[in-house]
């Protein structure tokens, strides 16, 4: 049954705000057993992949506040897991969970690209106040949660977009795609990057995903009113105009 294109108020649960959101990547039940419920009780909602290649998929869907990362995991070890998340996104925090805790380990670690380390058995309520500080960091560090291109404003912290001041409800992959567009307004964004960095899909020139996803995008922002801002750049991607831009053209 195809989503309703709707443009109405925030999602939320009797007027608060949605939880913020953390991945745990974690191969050991036993462990996300105890933690994952210790953060929700903390006030977190919290996501769980328990191999490399299912966490690496899940955290580049960009939606997420922060990830904790086992560092031996099936499938992809935890520094190779790292390794490729920072090659498409370098700010999102992470947090390496691991029993290796030599002074070599962890300086690798660091240098690969996690944000802190913290070795097994941890204390759960130090890991909390931890990842609380990482969520807080990653607010402070950002150079403002309010990407604005034309009517649309796009709440890089909340995950929230609005068109003309109505928000528009948008599935992960759609936010990540408007945003990769956004960050570079009025450029063209070549298919294949955009198919690498919002689906980590290699690209594949019979693919149809792109279309798919770009008409129902397309739907929802222009049911808030106003013009046509996602343009098709031929044979290269596509760009997002501001609404000035669509008028001039």
């Amino acid at each position: 049954m195809p989503e309703p294109v709707t443009c109405g108020a925030d999602a939320t649960i009797d007027g608060a705000p949605a939880p913020v959101r953390v991945l745990l990547i974690e191969d050991d039940a036993a462990v996300s057993g105890e933690v994952a419920p210790y953060l929700r009780d903390g006030g977190f909602e919290v996501v769980v992949a328990d191999n490399g290649v299912d966490g690496l998929a899940r955290a580049l869907r960009g939606d997420v506040a922060a990830i904790l990362l086992d560092g031996m995991l099936p499938g992809m070890d935890g520094m190779d897991l790292l390794r490729r998340l920072r090659a498409h996104d370098t700010s999102t925090p992470v947090m390496m969970l691991t029993a290796r805790d030599s002074v070599g380990e962890r300086v690798d670690g660091l240098d690969a690209g996690a944000n802190d380390y913290l070795v097994k058995p941890f204390a759960l309520a130090e890991l909390l106040a931890r990842v609380r500080a990482l969520v807080r960091g990653a607010a402070y560090r950002s150079p403002g949660p309010i990407l604005r291109v034309g009517s649309i404003d796009i709440d890089t912290a909340r995950h929230v977009v609005r068109r003309h001041g109505t928000t528009v409800t948008l599935q992960p992959r759609e936010f990540r795609f408007l945003l990769e567009l956004a960050q570079q307004p009025g450029i063209a964004v070549p298919r294949a990057v955009l198919l690498e960095r919002v689906w980590d899909y290699r690209f594949d020139p019979k693919t149809k995903i792109l279309e798919t996803h770009v008409s129902r995008l397309r739907a929802k922002l222009n049911a808030c009113g106003g013009g046509d801002v996602i343009e098709t750049a031929r044979n290269i991607g596509y760009r997002l105009l501001a609404d000035e831009d669509v008028a001039r053209g």
